[in-house]
């Protein structure tokens, strides 16, 4: 693994009762925006479990750097019904700031996330994935539940952020979304 290489994943397999994904290789550097793409079921998630260890590795491998921080935004946020918490907490919990949100959400930090729109949940968990102090920000289908707009402001803040040194790992169907942000992509199935 070279030293601008943050993780590489070599003929992995990975899944849970059985493997889902793989074999597949990948190396992600630094400041790097890499796009996964490929149909329904073929392990997009699952490789990105694997990643931060919540996925079974039948076999191949993972090398990390060492001391390496992961971000995770998973697909299906988790139940947060009549939980008292809020958004300046969730910001808070992760590590993220809210400097450069859009005004739009900014203005709702006060308010409790069951009390949020999709949307507005939906960029908020991204927002506090992708501002946590982390070297690789890991990605799930974040332009679910997203307007054009919000989609947009992502757009950017995934570029600023990739400026600044992160490297990003980012699952999606929306070719669009992939190809205005992703450096590379790797098709899966």
């Amino acid at each position: 693994m070279s030293a601008a290489t943050l993780f590489e994943v070599d003929a992995l397999s990975a899944g849970y009762a059985r493997p889902v994904v793989g074999p597949v290789s990948l190396r992600l550097g630094g400041g790097e925006v890499l796009g996964i793409v490929g149909p329904n079921g073929c392990g997009k998630s699952t490789l990105l479990a694997a990643l931060t260890g919540s996925a079974r590795i039948f076999s191949g491998r993972i090398d990390k750097r060492p001391g390496l921080r992961i971000s995770l935004q998973q697909q299906q946020a988790p139940a947060i019904e009549g939980i008292p918490f809020n958004g300046a907490e969730l910001l808070s919990l992760t590590g993220a700031s809210a400097e450069g949100l859009p005004s739009w959400l900014e203005s709702r930090l006060a308010e409790r996330l069951d009390r949020l729109s999709g949307g507005q949940l939906q960029f908020l968990y991204l927002w506090a994935c992708l501002q946590a102090p982390a070297d690789v920000v890991l990605l799930d289908e974040p332009t679910n539940n997203l307007d054009p707009d919000g989609i947009s402001f992502l757009e950017g803040a995934l570029r600023r952020r990739a400026g600044e040194g992160a490297s990003l790992l980012v699952v999606s169907h929306d070719a669009r979304f992939i190809d205005a942000v992703c450096d590379r992509t790797v098709v899966l199935g």
